[in-house]
């Protein structure tokens, strides 16, 4: 095959750039290497033949580019593209992989692949890290975290492998996808006609059996102590309306553990806090939303006759070889999807027992002040030196009051102080747990709506974790109005909780300092902010908080750039 391009062809380099184009990618986060010279090649053929493309942007490292990937979806809905540099960038996507994975967030992640020859064709190997970076399988780095990879083997096959990537990144339930992308095929060429048109290739969406969706409302209606557990948000704003006025229309409290999402308001009557042990105990059916572990079962008690709905894209969680926990109905769908179409379905069973019903809000809403009190005045007791996560959490919803603001949580800011009342209010780090996703979440979240006050909130471990230098470098390059809160405890403390919780009267629980836990000596994590020209303070006082964040806020309005506040916290 001849290396001369026509002028009907394509490099596929550039094939690739202007199909993801066609199928909807807006952005491709892009860390760029010695395989790369095709892709930037296309990049600037397909600039100067007028073919749109979306927009490359250059990420100093991979763990920044899954993570704006990652926030950019959850502000749009819609997949982005991931590329990186052969094994080590794919290496380093692994983590974002992982996390996507978890949370079911579809991308297109792509990465180069060693040049398979030594001479002789376009492509082929020019340094010696062409035989440093040859792996057996290359994408064994990422295959049990991808719902599909392929590697490109023509160039001609680049339209429809780019189709069937994004069609099975967005069909349910979603997540990420892997093509690895051949030196040498990448500077063959590629039919141009047809690059653009539209794909033939639809993703896939699924809906429960309206029986069993019959049979789900129908044991809802009957149940006397229902109770509702969301992790992963009700799936859109049409979700989150329909979820309150199901919980308040049958008086069914909404109990988020460890939520990902916001799925109803904080300020809800029908809230139920962050325990559900306080609703399980009692509980004779259960609405299981979207949860890969809406409970754990070595704490929380059920009674033994408890009826469990399990609702969601894939309600039992089939890529987790352990979660047993049973599902007497499953309704598998778009999580808003079924709840609408479960309320639907309740609203001519709601007259036979609207008095009952009305009776339980209103003891349920009763029991759910009291908890949120409860939360509010562990949040102000933590206005001394050094300040409570929850005090912290509890002055930040004060001074976003009133704005469109959007707050990530990498172990940072908690969610039940605050008054967040709409559907893209909040979002927490995956139950995966690979560090370093809030800062570049949200820096994705703002890339898509450079309106929204986009907070990031995260320990000094998390912060350390994302790569801050690459980080802000990202942030003042692309002008993107993020405000970044470090809690700084100096140490690890999700691993102190963890040992205290399991060995609360043991050695190391009585250690002057635990082992493996100290981030001392703390860095000055102000000053890797104005490394990059951000504006950045540092808060020990608590009474010195509120202004500082108004003040961080307030430069970001009137700048559109972003800002760093380190906050002194407790252990």
């Amino acid at each position: 095959m001849s290396d001369q391009k026509t002028e009907t062809g394509l490099t596929a380099g550039g094939a690739v750039l202007a199909r993801l184009k066609a199928v909807g990618v807006d952005y491709i986060f892009a860390n760029s290497g010695t395989d790369f010279p095709p892709i930037i090649e296309g990049l600037a053929e397909a600039s100067a033949k007028d073919i749109p493309l979306p927009e490359a942007l250059i990420m100093p490292h991979e763990n920044a580019a899954m993570g704006m990937a990652y926030g950019y979806y959850l502000a749009t809905g819609r997949a982005q593209a991931v590329m990186a540099h052969t094994n080590v960038g794919l290496a380093n996507c692994a983590i974002g992989a992982i996390n996507a994975a978890t949370e079911h967030v579809p991308m297109l992640l792509f990465s180069g692949r060693t040049p398979v020859m030594e001479q002789g064709r376009l492509g082929a190997r020019t340094v010696p890290i062409g035989w440093g970076q040859e792996m057996r399988d290359q994408t064994a780095l990422v295959r049990e975290a991808v719902k599909w990879d392929y590697e490109l083997k023509f160039p001609e096959q680049v339209p429809d492998m780019v189709d069937r990537a994004y069609a099975i990144a967005n069909s349910q339930p979603k997540g990420p996808v892997y093509m690895s992308l051949p030196r040498e095929v990448l500077c063959e060429t590629c039919p141009q006609e047809g690059i653009d048109a539209r794909s033939r290739m639809e993703p896939v969406r699924i809906a429960p059996h309206p029986e069993t969706l019959q049979q789900a409302a129908e044991m809802l209606a009957r149940a006397k102590c229902p109770v509702i557990i969301a992790q992963r948000g009700a799936g859109s704003a049409d979700g989150f309306a329909a979820l309150s006025q199901l919980a308040n229309d049958w008086g069914i409290p909404v109990v988020q553990y460890w939520a990902i999402q916001l799925a109803l308001a904080t300020t809800d009557p029908m809230f139920g806090g962050m325990d559900p042990a306080v609703y399980l105990k009692d509980a004779d059916i259960v609405v299981v939303l979207d949860c890969l572990a809406p409970w754990s079962p070595d704490i929380h008690a059920l009674p033994e006759d408890c009826k469990m709905i399990q609702i969601g894209p894939d309600p039992l969680y089939t890529r987790f070889p352990a979660r047993h926990f049973a599902a007497d109905v499953s309704l598998a769908g778009e999580t808003a999807d079924v709840i609408m179409a479960l309320a639907e379905a309740l609203n001519p069973l709601l007259e036979g027992v609207r008095d009952a019903c009305q009776a339980r809000f209103e003891k349920i809403a009763a029991q759910n002040r009291v908890l949120r009190q409860k939360a509010l005045d562990l949040a102000e007791d933590g206005a001394q030196m050094p300040m409570s996560k929850a005090y912290v959490s509890r002055c930040l919803s004060q001074v976003i009051v009133g704005k469109k603001a959007t707050v990530f949580s990498e172990l940072g800011c908690p969610l039940e102080p605050m008054d967040l009342k709409n559907f893209q209010a909040w979002y927490q780090e995956p139950h995966s747990g690979g560090l370093g996703w809030s800062f570049p979440a949200a820096m994705g979240f703002a890339l898509a709506d450079r309106k929204r006050l986009v907070i990031a909130t995260m320990g000094d471990g998390s912060y350390m974790f994302a790569n801050p230098t690459a980080c802000h470098q990202i942030a003042e390059a692309l002008r993107l109005p993020v405000l970044i809160l470090v809690l700084n405890n100096n140490e690890w403390g999700a691993v102190r909780q963890s040992v205290t919780g399991m060995y609360p009267d043991g050695y190391a629980a009585r250690a002057n300092q635990m082992p493996l836990t100290s981030l001392t000596p703390s860095p000055d994590f102000t000053k890797v902010a104005a490394a990059s020209r951000a504006w950045s303070a540092k808060v020990e006082h608590p009474a010195e908080l509120t202004a500082t964040l108004k003040r961080a806020i307030a430069h970001i309005e009137e700048t559109g750039t972003h800002a760093l506040v380190e906050i002194a916290i407790a252990p």
